[in-house]
């Protein structure tokens, strides 16, 4: 480990950039301006003096209930300057679930979009806690801004605590995983480096938003340490539409993008060449299906590069590569993790056998805020257990099965519900498909499948059990379809199955 003081991460972000002679590049775009390197760098300076002369302590926690946007960034990288820890939260939250997490925090300053200002009245009265409540455009942020004079970065070091994310809660109530200045920069040479070979000469468009990991490495920590560009939009969730004026004005090269919305891409009416810039497309969140990556490469000619990656390993530590994508699998292992799939007693499974999905590495967090009890059935000395359940191949690839809880045990043998969405998803006339266990009168677990026609189209229950005859073993055929309009997810696009079941 190195010595107190060594590392900040906003110097590893920002002013290394500007020393290296790439100020006047340009770091940020969006449809309300341009910033450059030189432009960032000042304003984050500027936040980090008025946080601090505002009262943040090192290490004293600033929650942000923040779009992604310029100011996103100046609070996020001003926290971190001065040694303290942000804690980027879902802004698309009611004020009342808000309340809880900025509470459980202990957060005494909280930053919010001015788009969110009408959540501050739910968020304020249950987090007592709270001294200061600062909104974006308002009259308290430009005091903020001019508060006090820029101050050099606090004397952290790689070990310092850095920054807390928050889980997405697609199993239930989210928890605070804590992560060290290093991370970020772990993450970038691991995935960043080695998968996407993330240049200067890229521009970095992020459908995730930057509250969750996902977003933040796609539309911070990728680009700022190469000294590339990022494409930065509030907007959530973005349509078809959008993502066109997007990438025909700012003609990005890396495209991180969803299962759900690159299903809505294909579904819509978009030209073949929209995505002519882009040199590598992205897929996180979910699994993406085998038959949404074909189309979308005969379609748009772009190769997606499916993964996984979790808030707590910061970012995807397992993934595709360019040009040897195995579609309907998450890929290999990113040099750098040490992945494992165990059996309940904690013994390797064979090749082709399910097993629980266990991860190491360095970009991994130290644990989880207040949550002994989540945190050491995780964290288990060098490694996590992520809670997913994977196969591998022979040859090394990963095949997502589910979540470990969303798992289905029908006649003693597993059932995956995403080998029987995939199934269903490849019906031209089913858009999503979600699949849960429900016991039938002799209270017997059977598979049920929820599903969201495409655009225009009806689906036939009928055609889906003849495809599934077709496809699948008859123990998992859904016993049961139910047509819906939309499925509950979380902002980051996972589905919530238990609220389902």
């Amino acid at each position: 480990m190195s010595t107190p003081g060594s590392y900040n991460a906003c110097i590893d972000l920002l002013d290394r950039n500007v020393d290296a002679g790439i100020g006047d590049a340009p770091a940020l775009m969006s449809r309300q301006r341009t910033v450059t390197y030189a432009e960032l760098l000042e304003a984050v300076k500027r936040t980090a003096g008025g946080l601090a002369a505002l009262g943040v302590r090192p290490e004293q926690r600033v929650a942000m209930v923040m779009l992604d946007s310029v100011e996103f960034y100046q609070v996020f990288l001003g926290a971190m300057r001065i040694g303290a820890i942000p804690v980027p939260l879902n802004p698309l939250l009611p004020g009342r679930d808000l309340a809880g997490i900025v509470a459980g925090s202990r957060a005494r300053t909280l930053v919010v979009s001015h788009e969110r200002g009408g959540e501050v009245a739910g968020i304020g009265p249950a987090a007592p806690e709270l001294t200061q409540i600062i909104v974006t455009g308002s009259a308290d942020w430009e005091r903020l801004l001019t508060a006090g004079d820029p101050i050099p970065a606090y004397a952290t070091w790689d070990e310092s605590p850095g920054f807390w994310l928050c889980t997405s809660g697609s199993t239930g109530t989210p928890k605070l995983a804590m992560h060290r200045h290093i991370d970020l920069r772990a993450s970038f040479d691991t995935y960043a480096t080695q998968v996407l070979g993330v240049s200067s000469g890229d521009r970095c468009y992020s459908i995730g938003p930057m509250f969750h990991a996902y977003g933040l490495g796609n539309s911070l920590t990728f680009p700022l340490l190469a000294g590339a560009c990022a494409v930065v939009e509030p907007t959530r969730p973005p349509t078809p539409s959008l993502v066109r004026e997007l990438v025909s004005r700012f003609q990005p090269t890396l495209f991180f993008c969803i299962p759900t919305l690159y299903a809505a891409l294909l579904a819509s009416d978009l030209p073949d060449d929209t995505f002519a810039s882009v040199r590598q497309g992205v897929s996180a969140a979910e699994s993406l299906p085998a038959d949404t990556h074909q189309r979308f490469l005969d379609r748009f000619g772009v190769e997606i590069l499916d993964g996984i990656g979790s808030t707590e390993m910061t970012h995807i530590f397992v993934s595709n590569r360019a040009g040897e994508s195995r579609p309907g699998t998450s890929g290999r292992p990113v040099a750098g993790y040490e992945v494992e799939l165990l059996d309940e007693r904690g013994s390797p499974v064979s090749p082709g056998m399910p097993g629980h999905l266990f991860v190491g590495g360095e970009s991994m967090a130290t644990g989880y805020w207040c949550a002994s009890g989540p945190s050491r059935r995780a964290f288990q000395g060098p490694r996590m257990r992520t809670g997913d359940m994977y196969e591998r191949s022979a040859d090394g690839h990963y095949t997502y099965l589910g979540r470990s809880d969303d798992m289905l045990r029908v006649g003693g043998e597993w059932v995956s519900p995403a080998e029987v969405e995939a199934v269903l998803i490849s019906d031209p006339t089913v858009l999503e498909a979600a699949v849960v266990g429900r016991r039938d009168e002799m209270g017997t677990l059977r598979p049920m499948a929820y599903v969201v026609a495409s655009p225009g189209a009806v689906v036939d229950t009928g055609e889906l059990e003849v495809r599934c005859k077709a496809e699948l073993a008859g123990y998992k055929r859904p016993s049961r379809f139910e047509i819906v309009e939309s499925l509950p997810k979380t902002a980051t696009g996972k589905v919530q199955r238990y609220k389902l079941r």
